[in-house]
């Protein structure tokens, strides 16, 4: 039996949009009969992470590199739960948010799926099939059914913790068109599902502005910690010009400012950014006008996260909460 193989044509799109897999009906809908799949997974060429369903990458997912892996392991964990109930399966909650193109999840968000005869099914591989969602409204996603946006989120929110339902919501507002009017609607439907409680007052934080989830969770702890930040995304001007935008901003009582930067995601992540960072950073501390702090995300996971640390610099600067009027004016800083 010759060990050659090439994928169809017509495969190379699907495969890209779902993240390597492939079911037992996709493969002999393209001519890859049982035969050729036994020997490429004998070959280790393909694995199969569940009956009927196959990862054409023979790396393992946690052993991939690429820029975009956490956006990749959503989308592969999410195509592997539709994929193992077959082609009737709805996506609901985070899975349906993967599909929306929304971010903010964990890595380990719960995978769930339904049928539309909400026909009793038993989870499989760790992908439960829920029936116990009212009835609501579905879009076509990438050739699969899945929950509406709002719908979806509203079924996801109550299950995620605190500074992530926070970064789904910012990214909602900032990405996907959810208006302030759009946020009460799925605040009412939120509002009717267990677990909501906890939910409640993220919604008066919601901030389109938000440039990634990191900088969601990092103005989550400062709200928590006493000390939400004056402004965000904080426009510096020099002789005229922005020379940068700094992710969290308060203003002290001195005039001067505290800003605070999330690295490790998102804009800042490459050496390389960081490279270019540091001039910009540089000529914003001598102005003499501000404090920066700089964090990695993982900080956040320490106990009282970053907005703890913050809270003791601002202590020793006697900021208090409620004094700045001016949020989206950018701060002009005098010319070196």
């Amino acid at each position: 039996m010759s060990t050659n193989f090439t994928f169809p044509r017509a495969a190379e799109r699907l495969l890209r949009r779902q993240a390597g897999l492939l079911s037992t009906v996709q493969c002999e809908e393209l001519g890859i009969g049982r035969e050729t799949r036994r020997r490429l997974v004998r070959q280790g060429r393909w694995t199969s992470p569940a009956r009927s369903v196959y990862d054409t990458d023979p790396v393992p997912l946690d052993s991939r590199s690429r820029d975009d892996w956490f956006d990749h392991a959503a989308r592969w964990h999410t195509w592997f739960a539709l994929l193992v109930h077959g082609p009737e399966a709805i996506a609901t909650g985070c899975c349906a948010l993967v599909l929306h193109g929304v971010a903010g999840l964990p890595r380990g968000f719960p995978l769930e799926v339904t049928r539309d005869d909400r026909s009793p099914r038993r989870s499989r591989h760790g992908v439960a099939v829920v029936d116990y969602y009212a009835a609501f409204p579905t879009t076509s996603v990438s050739g699969r059914q899945v929950a509406r946006i709002d719908h979806a989120a509203a079924q996801a929110l109550p299950k995620l913790p605190r500074q992530n339902a926070l970064a789904v919501l910012d990214d909602l507002a900032r990405r996907h068109g959810f208006t302030p009017d759009r946020l009460t609607e799925l605040h009412e439907l939120v509002r009717r599902r267990r677990g909501a409680a906890r939910l409640h007052d993220l919604f008066g934080l919601v901030d389109g502005r938000a440039d990634s989830p990191a900088e969601s969770f990092a103005r989550l702890s400062c709200h928590d910690n006493g000390v939400p930040p004056d402004d965000i995304q904080v426009r510096m001007v020099v002789g005229g010009q922005v020379v940068a935008r700094v992710d969290l901003g308060w203003k002290l009582p001195d005039g001067r400012w505290l800003v605070v930067e999330i690295d490790g995601l998102g804009p800042h992540s490459s050496p390389e950014a960081l490279v270019r960072d540091a001039p910009r950073q540089n000529q914003l501390l001598a102005s003499g006008q501000l404090i920066m702090l700089r964090f990695k995300p993982a900080d956040n996971n320490r106990p009282g996260g970053v907005g703890a640390r913050i809270a003791e610099v601002l202590a020793t600067h006697s900021w208090r909460p409620g004094r700045y009027d001016t949020v989206g004016t950018p701060v002009r800083l005098p010319t070196q």
